[in-house]
This record gives structure tokens, sequence and C-alpha cells, in this order.
């Protein structure tokens, strides 16, 4: 795989990342990263279609052949801009349209205030498989995030079965996206599976087990 475009979770950011691009450079895997952006009216006013159209651009981008990577918010965004890539691989993703009605809803209105009522103990008790440091680098750079996108994602989004071959890696101690929904969206789309034991719903980017992670997926797109 000559590229990879990195799609980060709802309230994070390229920071996500900064363990798989190391492990993805080190690998020749030219990365791409980007922040997600608010519409120009504001975070208040920003959609799914705004998000949307940022991947497709920064996917279309990157030189072929390349892959959509993306964790929960980012992987259902990854597997919308399928269509572009040559191989997918979703983490903890929030699943399409009809896997989404197995995850918990939550209503979101306006600006989710993630960054504003970040704190470093409820930021711990998410990352239980990372270390302090780990949890203290988070808890400064969580963001806030719109409201109407992740209404949105909760609703269905409908995506295609993506034609490229499609890697899903889902964390055991997923409170957020439970293994098992993962686990059936991964069989109901033909994809290679990968079970992380130990991890939560950001460990799989920033816990003990990332680093493993990351690797078993260059092998996999090396593979592919």
């Amino acid at each position: 795989m000559k590229s990879a475009l990195l799609l980060h979770g709802a309230g994070g950011g390229a920071w996500e990342w900064n363990i798989w691009r190391g492990v993805l450079q080190a690998h020749g895997i030219e990365i791409s990263a980007p922040d997600l952006q608010p519409a120009p009216a504001g975070l208040a006013f920003t959609t799914w279609s705004d998000y949307l159209a940022q991947a497709k651009e920064a996917l279309r981008a990157l030189p072929r052949p390349r892959a959509a990577i993306g964790t929960s918010l980012g992987g259902l965004l990854a597997a919308a801009v399928a269509e572009e890539a040559d191989a997918l691989v979703l983490i903890n993703p929030l699943p399409p349209s009809p896997w989404h009605a197995q995850v918990p809803q939550r209503v979101r209105e306006g600006v989710v205030p993630w960054r504003s009522e970040a704190r470093l103990s409820s930021t711990s008790r998410a990352l239980p498989d990372a270390d302090p440091a780990t949890a203290l680098y988070a808890f400064r750079r969580w963001r806030d995030e719109s409201g109407a996108v992740l209404r949105e994602a909760a609703a269905g989004i409908v995506v295609a079965a993506p034609r490229c071959p499609v890697l899903c890696i889902a964390s055991q101690n997923d409170e957020d996206i439970p293994a098992a929904v993962t686990a059936s969206l991964a069989e109901a789309w033909l994809a290679d599976s990968i079970l992380l034991d130990s991890a939560g719903h950001v460990g799989a980017l920033l816990g003990r087990s990332a680093a493993d992670a990351a690797r078993r997926t260059v092998a996999w797109l090396s593979a592919r």
C-alpha cells in the first residue's frame, strides 16, 4: 500500500493517530491524517455531509494504491468513501445502517461540549488500557463536536458494502461500540477481523495494544 488516509473519531483529532502514524510511516506508507473541520457557519451548523466531503477530498489527493482507515465516527466516514479506496480498515467504527440500531443511542443537541467539560478522571476511565501520561495527553486535546453529525450517524447512514478488501478491528472492552456489532458488520461484508482483548474504545489507538494493532494492520495491507 502506497498511502493511507487516517480519519479520527468524534471529539478527537489527528493526534489520535500518533502511534499508528509512526508504525505506518516506518513501513513506507505515506500518511494523511487531517483534522475534520467545522462548516464555515460553525460547529453547531456542521453536518455529516461537511465531514464526508472533506474525507473524499483528502482520500482522492493520495496516490494509489491507497487505504482508508478510520476509527469510531471516522470509521463510518471511511466506509462511506471506500469506493475511492483500495483497502478499508475500520477500528471500532460507528456502524452504518442497519447495524446502527444495535448501538446505544444518545441524543446530541447543538455543540457537544467535550472540550469544555473534559475531565482527566473521565479521560482516564475511558482509557483503562493506557498509561497516565497518555490519558493526560488526550485530556488536553479533546475537542467539542457537532451534535448534528452525531445525530445523523445515530439515525443510520446507508453505506454500500465495499468492493475493496476490508479489515475490521474491534476492542473487546469497548463500551461505546460493542465488539459483537463490529463482528456482525465484518461477517456481512466478508471482512477480515482482529479482536483486541484488553482494549477499550479509544485504546486501539492510544492504549498499550495500539502499536501491535498498527503492525498487524500493516501486515494485512501488505498481503493485499
